[in-house]
This record gives C-alpha cells, sequence and structure tokens, in this order.
C-alpha cells in the first residue's frame, strides 16, 4: 500500500498558499505551482495544517485549503510540537528561513521544501544542510526551473551527449543576484554541471558592492569540468530570462522565461566543410506536468529512495555563495575570486525581505 503523507505550510502568503490564483494565462508556469495548492491536488499528501503570525493570512489559508482553525498556528513551533507532519513547506521571509527549517528537521519532518534564497549568509546555509542531514531531512530549495519539463529533457540531452562537450552557457536575467538571482545562478549550475572553481564579478556600482542589501551584477564562472559560464543580472534588453547552452555538436536555448525554445545540431557542410548549425525539433513532453506536482513527488521519492531533492539544500548554498563571491570579486577590484569562500559570515540581505513586516501578498495588493 502506497504510504500517505501528512504536508504542512509555514508561511501563508503568496508562495505558500495564494500565487496560483494570480496565474490567468499559459506560459513556463504550469498550475499547481507553488505549495499548498501542490500539496492539495498531490495524490497520497494530505494538507494537514499551516502557520503564519499574521492573522488574515491563516483566514485566507484556512478558508482556501479547507483546514479548521484548531490546525491553523500563529507560531509554528507550536505547530511543529503538535501535529505530525512528513512535509514541511517553509515559505517565510528570508531573515527567518534558515532557523525554521532547521527546526523542522529537529521535529522529525522528512522532506522540507524551503523557498529561495535558502539564506541570508553561508554560515546559515551551512547549518541548514548540515542539521537536515544529521536528522534525516531532505532539504529542497526552490529554485523551480530544474523541474520544468523543457530544462529537465534538455538536460537529458546533454547527459545523453546529444550536444557533445558542453563549452559555455549564458544566462540573462534582470534580477537581484540572491533573490531571483537563486534561479538565474542555479539554472546555469544545473546546464554546465560540476561546481565552480573561481568567478570574477562586476556589480552595478562600488556603492551597492560595499553594501549587504541585495544587487544586481554581471559574472564568469569557470566550472571544475572546463565548462565557462556568463551570467548577466543587468538589463538584458529584448534577451531578458533567457539561458544559452553551447556544445560541440549543438545548441539549446530558451527564450522568454521558458516559453519557447530552440535546438540546433551541427551538420556535415557549410564553408570549408566546417558543419552547419541547422535546428531540429525539440523532444516536447507528451503531458506538461505541473511543476508543484513534480517537486512534491521528487520529495516523496527522495524520502523513499534516498537522494538528494533535484535541487537539494547544497544547490541552494551554491547559488548564493556565486552571489556572494561575484560581489566579493567587484569589492576587491575585479580580481578572481576562489570557492569555496573561507569567509562563511559573508551575506546578502535578499530584496524579499526590505519590507518584511508587511506580507508581500499584502504590499501586491497596495501595488
Amino acid at each position: 500500500m502506497t504510504s500517505r503523507y501528512r504536508a504542512a505550510v509555514i508561511g501563508l502568503g503568496r508562495m505558500g498558499s495564494t500565487f496560483d490564483d494570480e496565474i490567468d494565462q499559459g506560459g513556463s508556469v504550469f498550475l499547481p505551482y507553488c505549495h499548498a495548492p501542490s500539496y492539495h491536488a498531490a495524490p497520497d499528501v494530505d494538507l494537514v495544517a499551516g502557520a503564519d503570525p499574521h492573522d488574515e493570512q491563516r483566514a485566507i489559508f484556512g478558508k482556501r485549503w479547507g483546514i479548521e482553525d484548531g490546525h491553523l498556528y500563529a507560531d509554528y513551533r507550536d505547530m511543529l510540537e503538535r501535529e505530525s507532519i512528513d512535509l514541511v513547506s517553509v515559505c517565510t521571509t528570508a531573515r527567518l528561513r534558515a532557523q525554521i527549517v532547521q527546526d523542522a528537521a529537529w521535529a522529525g519532518a522528512k522532506a522540507i521544501w524551503a523557498e529561495k534564497p535558502i539564506a541570508f549568509s553561508l554560515a546559515e546555509a551551512d547549518a541548514m544542510v548540515r542539521t537536515c542531514a544529521e536528522h534525516g531531512a531532505a532539504l529542497a530549495i526552490n529554485c523551480a526551473r530544474r523541474w520544468n519539463p523543457f530544462f529537465s529533457r534538455a538536460k537529458s540531452l546533454i547527459e545523453e551527449g546529444e550536444l557533445g562537450e558542453i563549452v559555455q552557457v549564458t544566462g540573462y536575467g534582470h534580477c537581484d543576484l540572491s533573490h531571483n538571482g537563486s534561479h538565474l545562478i542555479d539554472i546555469v549550475r544545473y546546464m554546465a554541471g560540476g561546481n565552480v572553481d573561481w568567478v570574477y564579478g562586476e556589480m552595478e556600482s562600488d556603492e551597492a558592492a560595499a553594501d549587504e542589501k541585495d544587487l544586481r551584477g554581471n559574472g564568469y564562472l569557470a566550472f571544475d569540468n572546463g565548462v565557462r559560464a556568463y551570467i548577466r543580472g543587468m538589463n538584458c534588453g529584448s534577451a531578458n530570462w533567457e539561458i544559452d547552452v553551447v556544445g560541440t555538436e549543438g545548441r539549446f536555448r530558451s527564450y522568454a522565461n521558458g516559453q519557447d525554445v530552440e535546438l540546433t545540431k551541427q551538420h556535415p557542410g557549410g564553408p570549408r566543410g566546417r558543419g552547419v548549425p541547422a535546428r531540429i525539433p525539440f523532444p516536447w513532453p507528451a503531458r506538461y506536468p505541473a511543476m508543484g506536482l513534480t517537486i512534491v513527488a521528487d520529495l516523496i521519492s527522495a524520502i523513499e529512495n534516498g537522494h538528494p531533492p533535484k535541487c537539494s539544500g547544497v544547490d541552494g548554498r551554491e547559488a548564493l555563495e556565486v552571489a556572494i563571491a561575484l560581489r566579493e570579486s567587484h569589492r576587491r577590484g575585479g580580481q578572481k575570486v576562489q570557492l569555496p569562500l573561507a569567509d562563511r559570515d559573508l551575506r546578502i540581505l535578499s530584496v524579499e525581505t526590505y519590507q518584511d513586516s508587511v506580507p508581500a501578498r499584502v504590499r501586491r495588493l497596495r501595488g
């Protein structure tokens, strides 16, 4: 008999509960996408509780997902103590995320699905990864492009050698390096494979680089498998949110934030017989799986089969470390910065937290 898993959400705002209700057209996001609706729709999962310090958030969550008041908590610690929970989502501000993830692991959660960025500092991220490993909790960070069917298929093509040897990955995404830069850095890492050895970084200004606040910047990444990558977080013009993977035998490009893709392969011919890039059909999936259901299935598989989630706590930490290293390179006058960084107290204060005393859902409604 298939086990049933009990799920709960901490942080009952947009990504925890209501984001899907804002989506009114197709694109690269396939619903259900965010945490509560994904648990609600997943087979073999029961959404049983939620926690949030804001009364209105709890009320909306309870009504939307049919959770009785007795299973809605102002303090997440009370929920972890009183409820028996297998799957815990942490959708709070990054200011609180490190402690909550560790508390969930100590409370016996089997898997934790946390929003990005993983934390403010490398020390916090180290503690999260270590605590989850010590307590057997699978930790996933919601850099969701890894679970997107287009990127997943492209990764399979790379691993099958269809593009030859990967030599370059370029990511364009107008974003702050810690907040949505988590997505950009992570998908570049996913496509490149391997680990980042060293970086060069250029930030939007000397003043921004001197601060701990989130910031925009560009960077050059050198991977230990020989792949080189370029990330542009500054204004990308008409190339916003594109990923370009270049191999010796082919190329994969994702346009318009994953809404279109292009696959080319080298064919014989051309000047001096050096080959001609010819576009070929991309192997589209027969069905477009909901990304949230794919993530939940991956979490359950991680529990039952002992593998890390597709975007693990280690992956989330690596994305943060690359962002910090790029900023450190600028601080040092454009010097090469080796990874891992020795100073684990270095941090970036994610832009999502600047007004986090007010829920993001409320800030959005206010315009």
